[in-house]
């Protein structure tokens, strides 16, 4: 087991979930990492990190549907199941997020 194996991650309430209107996203700091989390018109939410791998793009001023995130600046896509990219970029990083009493919490 290596170190990266033992690292633990904290929760970090960031706010009211209706600061994220549905179908758009917001930047935020959690724990020192910069982190970009959204609400789906479905309700869900989702974070990521909050720069594209590919050249730096604010991704929560993405497009999202179901499936997908865009990146604004040169619309590479990244799977919200696994952050793979479908469009051949560097994977981008997930992290765990939840509506607790009305707040976005995210583990980072």
């Amino acid at each position: 087991m290596s170190l990266t194996d033992l690292r633990t991650t904290t929760e970090h309430a960031l706010g009211p979930v209706e600061q994220i209107p549905p179908g758009e996203g917001r930047a935020f700091v959690a724990g020192g990492v910069q982190v970009a989390v959204f609400r789906l018109r479905d309700g869900s939410l989702h974070a990521t990190q909050a720069a594209c791998p590919h050249a730096g793009g604010p991704l929560a001023d993405g497009q999202t549907d179901v499936d997908v995130l865009l990146c604004p600046l040169h619309l590479y896509a990244y799977r919200w199941s696994d952050g793979a990219s479908t469009s051949g970029a560097a994977p981008i990083r997930l992290y765990p997020v939840h509506e607790s009493d009305g707040e976005v919490v995210v583990e980072v």
